[in-house]
């Protein structure tokens, strides 16, 4: 398979003045054609930043450097105006909060129809036939009366379904969901991700998966990348990570998943919080909150280094491990 996303050495600052702050440090990533990758972490981690870089959507105090290829192009060195050919064609991005993405003065068939004119070159006529054949695709009933109804009159879980018919209109090869779930009850959360599941397979779309939740994560990802503090601190296939997980932050991740268990009293939690870029500690940005902390991390930095031929860890437990097996050699 062919990298449809290949990121090399994304590193993403905010300047407040005359304070600039990392957010997201030298973080590379890559999505295979039809390919599901995950990226998982607490909030204040980085996720939601690295989707709007790589989608060029960061406002003019944010600061890219590094690569995103998209296509074999990188489009780090695209103007705005071509930026504007490339989003919603070759890649799109269902958002957090669908009220917050919809525009509230516009009918869902004006917000449909203006990507479907431009990417498409379709008549208004042919972009309202297309519209209310996704909103039918996407599971939405009535699909012509919701074609000419504003976002405020729907659902949450149907105005997230408008904006993955929005998203898939175009057929773009990369799809992003950031935190497609977040704002949705239990029950709707199960029919978006499985709608996003379906349309993926019809389509032969490659997709990010940004979450906070793992379960989401072994439901819909074949690969998953771990985010702490702007940083990738593991990697993995997702039942490797999940059966043997390396990081004692992804350790503590697992662990605060609910499960069926008559002996559970109390859930697990990881101690503190995410610090801000303001505040990462000067060696590992987990050993604060880490059980397994030693001297080393909270002086050095570690790495991140190759495990075995599946995972790779940001952690000093394996980076002392793997210099002395290279010093044996």
């Amino acid at each position: 398979m062919t990298d449809v996303l290949e990121v090399k050495g994304l590193t993403i600052k905010f300047s407040n003045g005359a304070h600039s702050f990392t957010v997201v440090e030298d973080l590379s990533l890559y999505v295979k054609k039809g390919e599901a990758l995950g990226i998982v972490g607490e909030s204040g981690c980085g996720k939601s930043v690295t989707s709007l870089a790589i989608m060029r959507l960061l406002g003019s105090n944010g600061k890219i450097n590094g690569e995103v290829n998209l296509n074999g192009t990188n489009i780090l060195k695209k103007e705005e105006k071509e930026m504007q050919n490339i989003r919603g064609k070759e890649m799109a991005m269902i958002f957090q909060e669908p009220m917050t993405s919809l525009n509230p003065v516009l009918t869902i068939g004006k917000q449909m129809s203006e990507g479907l004119e431009k990417h498409e070159g379709m008549s208004k006529a042919q972009a309202k036939q297309k519209g209310i054949e996704l909103l039918t695709q996407v599971g939405i009933s009535r699909a012509n009366e919701i074609f000419h109804d504003y976002p405020h009159r729907l659902s949450g879980g149907m105005r997230q379904r408008v904006m993955i018919a929005m998203a898939i209109a175009c057929n773009p090869t990369l799809l992003i969901a950031d935190e497609p779930t977040t704002a949705l009850d239990v029950t709707i959360q199960a029919q978006i991700l499985d709608l996003i599941k379906k349309v993926r397979t019809e389509m032969g779309m490659s997709l990010i998966m940004i979450t906070h939740d793992l379960g989401v994560i072994a439901e819909t990802c074949d690969r998953v990348i771990v985010m702490y503090a702007g940083q990738v601190i593991e990697s993995s296939d997702v039942r490797t990570l999940l059966r043997n997980p390396k990081h004692p932050y992804t350790i503590g991740l697992i662990k605060s998943t609910p499960h069926n268990s008559k002996g559970q009293k109390r859930l697990y939690s990881i101690a503190g919080s995410v610090p801000t870029p303001d505040e990462y500690p000067k060696g590992c940005r987990f050993a604060p909150r880490c059980d397994k902390v030693m001297p080393v991390c909270l002086e050095r930095s570690p790495q991140l280094l190759d495990v075995d031929q599946q995972s790779q860890c940001r952690c000093w437990l394996f980076q002392e491990k793997t210099e002395r097996s290279a010093v044996s050699v």
